[in-house]
């Protein structure tokens, strides 16, 4: 029979997956088919983030992309065999690492923000 929780990993797994099909879409055209050369400078990023739709979208880009990939990265290392130790070990370790990574992401995103200029001073009082 199997496990519940691995379920629930699958299920993430497809939710983030959807999701990201979605967001890098949003993020491609954006970025990159719409921005003048293909390509945005520090100034256009700043003007483009003081939407607080995009900065939504682009935060649930960063939390989608990381649970994806500890997810997938979880079930690859689930598929060596581990122990039940291990397993949870990986589990918590994949927690952590994905933690950080989007903390490192608002962080950054705040950082950015803070040193543009009069578009984002809603965020900013």
């Amino acid at each position: 029979m199997p496990n519940k929780k691995s379920s629930w990993g699958w299920f993430w797994q497809a939710v983030t997956g959807i999701l990201l099909i979605l967001l890098v879409g949003l993020h491609m055209v954006a970025h990159h088919f719409v921005a003048e050369g293909g390509l945005r400078d520090f100034k256009q990023v700043i003007e483009y983030l003081s939407n607080p739709v995009i900065i939504v979208a682009e935060l649930a880009f960063l939390i989608s992309v990381t649970v994806h990939a500890m997810l997938g990265m979880r079930s690859i290392l689930f598929d060596l065999g581990l122990s039940a130790r291990m397993e949870r070990f990986v589990t918590q370790a994949s927690i952590v690492v994905g933690g950080l990574t989007v903390l490192y992401g608002f962080w950054l995103t705040y950082t950015i923000l803070a040193q543009g200029s009069a578009p984002t001073a809603f965020l900013f009082p």
